[in-house]
């Protein structure tokens, strides 16, 4: 008896071990404003991208694949599987970047399923909790600050080299180019991830090529013959290529690329590179036409036989990821977890039978960047052969791949039976736009908030990157206004609260009113964030305003470096909006807050 019981038990333990050993890593990387025609492979004739060719032509790829037209959107319908507007990302600032804390990652699903996750590079659905990528479901976080390095919540004075990080609770120091240091940690966790057999996620996510525009000198000089812009735009692409061959190196090294899926991929179209090429398409980066969010994926997985060139011709979208790595990889979700996408395994599969494949499927894209989204603004609802843009233009990409010609008026009922699907979708999500994402205060784990002028709601543009901080966004000498953002919050636990008003972050250590020399350059087109001068301020009071009241103030002094209130604070809802006052009655938010309860 107890010989059949052991016999059972190591029956049990080694399917266990051979199931496991079938669940493949999985390695995603995907660029920052890299569009389809900054790759080699899809025509372009100056860019060098020789890794991302190879893997290409070795793998299976997606040539009707769709993401939002900018950043934040598409991070959150490619790591959760839902319409960017129902989690609450239709916008890269302006507090509409958090992810609903309601929202299930893939970080979280495949760490449930017993995978180590790895997060490294940009984020940008949240920098405090509980959207951060800790919050979410990652276990190991290597990143910067807000949607890009330099960005207001970043670390202050950031460039794209020798920056200093966010390492899961620390903050941590590194030498060289951006791009290489994400990677490089990327490069660490896969090794410790194989020493110890453990399946991975590795999401690999630098902020290149996205502004402004830097590169390590020898990707500049790869470039030459091109003008500035271009060269380092193109420049950057050239080094994540590298860090992509060095990547599949190390998986061949550690003897695990067979058990990898590798996909690359990209975040939406093209911010500077359809000067030179945008492979036919009509629209860039930001745009509801074809080139704003038709991009490139490419999936490389050798123990299912996606190391062959496959091509699938399918019209697919971002929220179509979740699905199908929870497909491959067995993992589970809640049951009452309901994915907008489908899984598309059977289209990456070059044996894969697509006879059920849903013929007429329609999906929509829209590029919102408003306080809150708007029907039909920049809105593009796609089949496989129509795009109906705006509600009112439609486009036969079969014949038009450009969309030049608007045959709306030869193929009316094609365009009704779209915009009555895009009313029904719309119908369903509106309701979930009032939800707005909060920041937490009071959360035992995180009894010390800091909040940044990226994240102000309001219908103005907030200071969203350091030269805005230095420039003293919103400050018009001798012009009388009111500052009108706010940042929503949701206050926890009642009780008292410290604010602490500031015109400068703490690592900068300056005076409200002062001013701040210029930090040295980088190489690139662009003139980096800390390279502008710091400009004063000539503030005389700080006020403390909460839902729409002002509940104190207090003069600013020539030393002070920060505004503090000490208040109490209710549990719930709230709007706070500190300012500064300036001697000639302008009146700016304050730039940085610090919120942190009192015992």
């Amino acid at each position: 008896m107890n010989r059949f019981i052991l016999l059972a038990f190591f029956t049990v333990a080694f399917a266990v071990t051979a199931a496991d050993k079938k669940r493949p890593n999985i390695v995603l990387i995907i660029t920052d404003d890299q569009g389809y025609g900054d790759l080699g492979h899809t025509g372009n004739p100056v860019i060098k991208t020789p890794h991302m060719d190879r893997l290409a032509a070795e793998s299976s790829q997606l040539r009707d694949y769709h993401v939002a037209p900018t950043c934040s959107p598409t991070r959150a319908a490619l790591l959760t599987g839902h319409w960017t507007d129902r989690t609450g990302v239709w916008h890269t600032i302006n507090g509409r970047s958090m992810l609903r804390e309601n929202e299930i990652t893939l970080g979280q699903l495949l760490k449930d399923a017993g995978y180590a996750t790895g997060m490294f590079g940009k984020w940008h659905l949240g920098d405090n909790y509980p959207y951060r990528p800790e919050d979410r479901g990652f276990t190991e976080v290597y990143r910067h600050g807000g949607g890009g390095v330099g960005q207001t919540p970043d670390l202050w004075d950031n460039a794209y080299f020798n920056g200093r990080y966010f390492h899961n609770d620390r903050v941590v120091e590194a030498k060289g180019f951006c791009t290489d240091v994400f990677f490089g940690e990327a490069q660490r966790f896969i090794r410790n991830c194989a020493a110890t057999k453990q399946p991975f996620l590795a999401y690999i996510s630098p902020n290149a090529p996205h502004g402004p525009l830097h590169a390590p000198q020898k990707y500049l000089d790869m470039y030459a013959g091109q003008p500035p812009a271009i060269a380092a735009f193109f420049g950057m692409i050239s080094n994540i290529d590298d860090n992509l061959g060095a990547m599949r190196a190390l998986l061949r090294e550690l003897g695990i690329e067979q058990d990898t899926l590798l996909i690359f991929t990209t975040d939406n179209g093209t911010a500077s590179g359809a000067k030179i090429f945008n492979a036919g398409m009509r629209g860039e980066k930001g745009s509801e036409y074809e080139g704003g969010h038709r991009v490139p994926f490419i999936a490389h997985w050798p123990a299912a036989g996606w190391n062959q060139r496959h091509i699938s011709e399918t019209l697919c979208h971002a929220v179509d990821i979740v699905p199908t790595l929870l497909d491959v990889t067995g993992a589970k979700k809640p049951d009452a977890l309901r994915f907008d996408g489908l899984s598309i395994r059977v289209l990456l599969d070059p044996a894969g039978k697509t006879d059920a494949w849903p013929r007429d499927r329609m999906l929509v894209t829209d590029s919102q960047r408003v306080r809150d989204p708007i029907k039909w603004k920049q809105t593009a609802v796609m089949s496989a052969q129509w795009r109906l843009v705006n509600g009112k233009e439609l486009y036969d990409l079969k014949a038009d791949p450009g969309q030049q010609r608007n045959v709306i008026a030869d193929y009316p009922a094609q365009a009704e039976t779209m915009r009555a699907f895009y009313d029904v979708w719309w119908q369903e999500l509106e309701p979930t736009f009032s939800q707005t994402t909060e920041i937490h205060l009071g959360h035992p784990a995180h009894p010390v908030v800091s909040l940044t002028g990226h994240d102000w709601i309001g219908d103005d543009l907030p200071p969203w990157n350091q030269q805005h901080i230095r420039q003293a966004a919103g400050v018009v000498a001798g012009r009388k206004s009111v500052y009108r953002g706010h940042w929503a919050v949701k206050v926890l636990t009642a009780g008292t609260y410290q604010v602490s008003l500031r015109r400068w972050p703490l690592e900068a250590d300056q005076p409200i009113t002062g001013g701040l020399p210029a930090e040295p350059n980088v190489p690139g087109a662009s003139k980096a964030f800390r390279a502008y001068e710091g400009k004063p301020i000539p503030v005389v009071t700080a006020v403390l305003r909460l839902d729409g009241r002002d509940l104190m103030t207090q003069p600013v002094r020539s030393v002070d470096k920060e505004a503090t209130f000490i208040t109490t604070l209710t549990t719930g809802s709230h709007q706070l909006a500190p300012a500064f006052k300036t001697a000639d009655g302008n009146e700016i938010g304050a730039y940085y807050t610090i919120v942190t309860k009192q015992p």
